[in-house]
């Protein structure tokens, strides 16, 4: 039988015990109160209410807006045409032939220096009365040969009434490329202004003879990117939209004067006199 007085004791003790944790309450630094009474938050909530799980269908609808608003990185074809289009040239050349009749050619040039001359194939230009250049922002001018090389079937010319703005193309390092890597060609064929046509390089240091000539050109870039009559002259481009070579000729095993892919192009080092330099003139 318990008597009073030890029911008081105990009441005694249980109250001190209070008493303590009420003191270690008050002792607890605001943060780990905050702490706990959030935890505890937390705890009620999932109780009261509990989150739903997704569907397959609700996780395909997100993942789909998600990729429908990302902005995708433009191709490497689309940067490097973004690159040298305004430094491209549109060349039509009038001649004499050997019967006395009137004609004319396309080719294509590039833009190569501060001074706005525009580098192209020599046999574009050859023998030409006319020389009629437009430029990408619609300026038209007659030009001259300021220097050709013919052992790189190269030529250089300078327009007499250059545009107020152009842009100089970037000179790249072809030492730097392998067989494999991507490569552009952008220029006019068939008089189709600015077009562009992708492949690889196929081959470095080959030797090609033009037809109708007695040069031999040697230490060539081979390609496989389509290149057709008007394409002579325009720029061989990197992934970067750097100029590595000038497109100089294409194998005809036929009559037919059409691609068959095999391209070739002086590689600009042999132009320019080193990657990224500036031709020696």
């Amino acid at each position: 039988m318990t008597t009073s007085g030890e029911r008081i004791s105990r009441f005694d003790l249980l109250r001190q015990r209070l008493g303590k944790w009420r003191e270690r309450i008050r002792e607890m630094s605001p943060f780990a109160f905050g702490v706990l009474a959030t935890l505890l938050a937390l705890m009620f909530y999932r109780v009261l209410f509990p989150s739903q799980q997704l569907t397959v269908r609700e996780v395909n609808e997100a993942v789909a807006s998600a990729m429908a608003s990302a902005t995708p990185r433009p191709a490497d074809a689309a940067l490097a045409y973004r690159m040298i289009q305004p430094s491209i040239v549109y060349i039509e050349t009038g001649f004499v032939d050997a019967e006395g009749n009137q004609n004319g050619g396309v080719g294509t040039g590039v833009i190569i220096n501060d001074s706005a001359d525009i580098v192209t194939s020599l046999h574009v230009v050859r023998n030409s009365r006319d020389i009629n250049v437009t430029f990408a922002d619609g300026t038209k001018s007659k030009a001259f040969i300021l220097m050709e090389t013919p052992e790189m079937d190269v030529a250089v010319l300078r327009a007499f009434n250059s545009p107020s703005l152009f842009v100089p193309a970037t000179l790249g390092n072809p030492g730097a490329l392998q067989v494999g890597d991507d490569v552009f060609v952008v220029g006019n064929p068939f008089g189709l202004y600015s077009s562009m046509s992708a492949g690889v390089i196929s081959a470095f240091g080959r030797t090609f003879r033009p037809q109708g000539t007695d040069v031999t050109l040697e230490g060539l870039i081979q390609f496989d990117a389509a290149a057709n009559p008007g394409n002579s002259g325009g720029p061989l481009l990197d992934r970067n939209g750097y100029v590595i070579g000038i497109v100089t000729g294409l194998v005809n095993p036929g009559e037919g004067n059409f691609f068959v892919g095999i391209g070739f192009a002086v590689p600009i080092t042999n132009v320019a006199g080193g990657g990224g330099g500036t031709p020696p003139y």
